[in-house]
């Protein structure tokens, strides 16, 4: 009668061990598809801010002006690059309208916050339309987030991750 007990037991606590696990691995890839396919680069920018060496890292070949190439460029995303060694910069595709732009930014927003975490928070009291303003926890850093327009009428979200002063 025991064994037949201890049998049972054990084979309710293999269930429950199952179910478990299953939860925890359907959470885990809940959670992946929620970062964005440009989240490892996105965190090896930000790693790079926030070093010893800062943005030196990554740092490419200078171009016109301040503008500086960026060895790591975000996928899906046109034109990274520094303006200066302390401001790296990624513009999306263009979107036809302003509200598809505004769509997007609300979008890229929950996406940098899911990929980079607890270790960056956003600054409502910066936020205005249209512009977001992420902190390191360190203070370290910044990200802006913002919708812009370009000279072809297109409308954007500009990504801007800066050194602040201190």
């Amino acid at each position: 009668m025991f064994a037949a007990l201890r049998e049972a037991r054990r084979g309710v606590a293999r269930i429950c061990a199952a179910t478990m696990m299953a939860s925890v691995f359907a959470g885990a890839f809940a959670r992946a598809d929620d970062v964005p396919s440009y989240c490892a680069e996105l965190r090896q920018v930000a790693a790079a801010a926030l070093a010893r060496e800062k943005f030196a890292v990554i740092l490419g070949k200078p171009r016109a002006g301040n503008f500086l190439d960026a060895t790591v460029a975000l996928p899906g995303w046109e034109d990274c690059a520094f303006y200066g060694p302390r401001t790296y910069t990624c513009d999306s595709h263009g979107f036809k309208t302003a509200e598809e732009g505004d769509r997007a930014l609300a979008k890229i927003l929950g996406e940098v916050k899911a990929c980079l975490r607890d270790g960056w928070a956003e600054d409502q009291s910066r936020a205005s339309p249209g512009y977001v303003v992420l902190h390191d926890a360190r203070q370290v850093a910044a990200i802006t987030i913002n919708t812009d327009q370009t000279e072809r009428g297109e409308h954007i979200v500009r990504l801007i991750l800066f050194l602040r002063s201190r």
